[in-house]
């Protein structure tokens, strides 16, 4: 669900926050099933704390790293990502426990 839902934001400047608390802004070119993510025109949220973050203007972040996506209130479809998550609970479970 989110991997389809991350798809559909590809062009959107989003707010990626890191687990080592660097957040960084840029749009949105790739995302991928494990939710790593690529962004273009990139810059550090906090340029003092990382200055060596404003020459990199482009960047692969592991999905296992991110902390939160910011978004843009915009680009979310509360309606459509309810009702794909309703479907999605409605689905029955593969291998369930014994």
């Amino acid at each position: 669900l989110f991997y389809s839902f991350f798809k559909t934001l590809i062009g959107q400047q989003v707010t990626v926050e890191l687990k080592n608390d660097l957040a960084i802004t840029g749009i949105l070119t790739s995302v991928d099933q494990f939710l790593n993510i690529k962004l273009d025109e990139i810059r550090a949220v906090d340029d003092a704390k990382y200055p060596h973050m404003m020459a990199v203007k482009n960047c692969f972040i592991r999905g296992s790293v991110v902390r939160y996506v910011q978004l843009p209130a915009s680009a979310v479809d509360t309606a459509l990502l309810q009702d794909a998550a309703r479907r999605e609970a409605q689905q029955p479970t593969t291998g369930g426990a014994h």
